[in-house]
């Protein structure tokens, strides 16, 4: 067992896990936040993308105890119902999602690629998408809905 401290989504957690505990457990198990998904348990899909220190991260490749004293940011820490993030409102927008499984990890990946991108076009939205798989739009309304939330989430 270990001890461990860090913040999810503003929020300040300490916990005592197992040693090989992987974060995306940790943050669903744990933590309660089922919004990061598993869906290869091989860093392959991005369905488990969260942000560490504002940078995007999947979950599925790292222990808890590397997180320790580390700020992470979950899908439910970007926005609400009543409040969503610009780049959620995209995805809404511009029907970015079929079955919603890749959707988190998708938009927390485009949102590290807009804060991070001085030059936010089609192409490179694809390229920054590339680590996320979808099995169900084909990717142009999820490149629309980025290409959407550059201009809100710059203001």
């Amino acid at each position: 067992m270990i001890s461990i401290t860090m913040t999810i989504n503003g929020q300040s957690v300490r916990a005592d896990i197992p040693d090989n505990t992987l974060l995306v457990d940790f943050i669903r198990e744990h933590q309660g936040l089922t919004g990061t998904h598993v869906g290869c348990d091989t860093s392959q899909c991005g369905a488990c993308v969260i942000h560490i220190d504002g940078r995007s991260v999947k979950s599925c490749t790292m222990l808890a105890a590397q997180a320790n004293g580390r700020a992470l940011t979950t899908i439910e820490g970007i926005g609400d119902a009543q409040n969503l993030h610009p780049m959620q409102q995209a995805f809404h927008d511009n029907h970015g999602l079929q079955c919603g499984f890749c959707t988190p990890g998708m938009i927390m990946s485009a949102i590290d690629f807009v804060d991070n991108s001085d030059n936010p076009d089609e192409a490179a939205i694809r390229d920054a998408l590339e680590g996320n798989i979808c099995r169900c739009t084909g990717y142009h309304n999820i490149v629309k809905a980025v290409q959407a939330a550059v201009p809100k989430m710059d203001q």
